[in-house]
């Protein structure tokens, strides 16, 4: 597996991560509960943003990662 698409398999991992989390956010009655997941939601999107960087990075530096 490329650098490219391990850096894709672990963005769509934090993705299902997120979808999780929002669905454990929204089922739970506990309002600290649902505090708790908001921000580790919050967190994620961080990781997220930073992996999509990475990804932009990859596509830009190395000819052979365009669109992989």
């Amino acid at each position: 597996m490329t650098v490219g698409a391990d850096i894709k398999q672990c963005l769509a991992t934090i993705k299902s991560i997120e979808a999780g989390l929002s669905s454990l956010a929204i089922n739970t009655n506990a309002e600290d509960e649902q505090r708790l997941f908001h921000e580790q939601m919050l967190i994620i999107e961080e990781i997220k943003q930073d992996l999509m960087k990475r990804i932009g990075e990859v596509e830009r530096e190395e000819e052979q990662y365009k669109g992989f």
